[in-house]
């Protein structure tokens, strides 16, 4: 395994750690989404530089493009969730009072 690879591989498994254990805001979640999302769009995009391959991958745009939209939503949903609420804790959502 190269040094790239290793630090791919950490940067998911950290950011996917942070998600599962520091749970009390929906920021933190929706960065740790964004960073597991970002080290997949790099490693997608070294891909075909690894590989060698001439042809260029369609793959990380659509994966770039769908992260967007999903940090966009997250906000969205952060502001409402906030107006509502009053906060961002992630403990003082319940789908059961809805």
């Amino acid at each position: 395994m190269t040094l790239l690879h290793l630090s791919f591989y950490s940067a998911f498994t950290l950011s996917t750690l942070g998600l599962a254990f520091h749970r009390t805001h929906l920021i933190s979640a929706l960065l740790c989404l964004e960073s597991m999302m970002l080290s997949m769009y790099i490693a997608l995009s070294m891909w075909p530089i690894q590989t060698q391959s001439s042809s260029s991958t369609l793959l990380p745009i659509l994966m770039l493009t769908f992260s967007a939209c999903e940090a966009g939503t997250g906000l969205a949903l952060l502001v409402a969730s906030t107006r509502t609420h009053g906060s961002d804790h992630l403990h003082n959502f319940n789908l059961l009072r809805c």
